[in-house]
This record gives structure tokens, sequence and C-alpha cells, in this order.
């Protein structure tokens, strides 16, 4: 399959698990996001989803979130060290590299992503990032990361009829950390990360709005 295809794909496999409420177990819930997880059909680990409600308009939010160079979520995200596009595929697919900052008091060592990442629209004003692992020649794992893999992941940002400052933030992480980490590590790790995403989007669209 070409990398508009995987793209394609991830974004309707994340239109099914948002359609899907079956076999979901919660594991975290803050002010901002509740976060639950069902084992993932892709790898041996873990699907989680975060719900949550953002005190801005989904432009404001998709302005912190949208996948592209010199965006803004290098600057708030504490889980994104340096975000580059690779090869624009179309207006709407890229191939992209992310990499991480150690985490879980450096047990996690840096990580770096290769994903195929599409943005789209629907009709009803819901804009998804969509993203997948590919692989790709001007990428090859480098010396001081990690290589970790994404599967089909990413968020939607839903308008709230009748709110128009206020936005559904619906996100879903399904993450192979790659390297030799304890299950439990990996098991904190995630609902701890995805609560801190959303505190700190939360953070940065409000100083969108100042």
């Amino acid at each position: 399959m070409d990398c508009a295809g995987r793209a394609e794909a991830a974004a309707e496999q994340l239109q099914l698990y948002r359609r899907d409420p079956d076999g979901w177990r919660g594991c975290r819930s803050t002010g901002e996001v509740a976060v639950s997880w069902r084992p993932s059909a892709e790898f041996a680990g873990n699907l989680y989803k975060g719900e949550g409600v953002l005190p801005a308009s989904p432009q404001k939010v998709w302005e912190c979130i949208k996948p592209v160079a010199g965006g803004l979520r290098t600057k708030w995200d504490q889980n994104v060290k340096d975000f580059e596009v690779i090869e624009a595929i179309s207006d709407t697919v890229s191939i992209c590299r992310t990499t991480t900052p150690s985490a879980c008091m450096r047990i996690i060592s840096p990580r770096e992503f290769v994903d195929v990442v599409m943005m789209k629209q629907y009709e009803d004003g819901t804009m998804l990032s969509a993203a997948t692992n590919v692989e790709h020649p001007l990428c090859p794992p480098q010396p001081n990361f990690v290589r970790g893999f994404n599967y089909p992941c990413g968020c939607f940002c839903i308008p709230i009829p009748g709110e128009p400052d206020r936005t559904e933030l619906l996100t879903f992480f399904q993450t192979d950390l790659g390297g030799y980490l304890p299950q439990t590590v990996v098991d904190s790790f995630f609902p701890s990360s995805i609560s801190g995403f959303y505190s700190n989007l939360t953070k940065a669209v409000k100083a969108l709005k100042a």
C-alpha cells in the first residue's frame, strides 16, 4: 500500500475506534481528560483514548495541534522535542519524523518515530490528524534514538453545537515504544502522558486566546 493509502486507512481506522464503544476501561480521570484503554489489535500493547473539552474554538485547538513544519506543538507538548516534515506527498499528506525526550526519570530514553500523517476536515467541521508508522529512505534509524512505532493514532477536533468557544478533543494513542521496557513502565507512562497532553494543550489554547 502506498503512503497516501496507509494514511487514509489510518484515518478510517480512527473513525472505527471513535464509533466503537466496546471494551474500553477507564484508567485515569482529571478535570481536563478521561483516559481509557483496551488491548490493541495492531500490536502487543494497548490502544489509549483521551476524551476532553477545551476552552477554545476548534480553529484555535487545531492551530496548536496541526502536524506542520514550524507548528506550535513542539512549544507546548512536553513529549515532542522535534517535528520535521521529510516529504510532502500532497497538501494533506506528509511523511514526518518526530523525536521525543527521555521520560519517566530517564527510564525511557529518547525515541524517534517516522509516520505518514494525514489532515482531514469533515462536513460537520470536525478536523482530524491521523498517523501511522512508515519507512522512508531519508529516515534511517538514528544512533542516539530508539525507533518506536505508532499504529493508527490521532486527534479529532470536534465542534460543540451552540458553543463556538469550546471544542471536544478526542485522541487515540497506539504506540510501540520499542527497546526493552518493563511493561509496568509502559502502562504507567501513557495515562500520565495523555493527561499531561491535555493539561499543556489547555494552557496553550488559553495563551493563544490572550
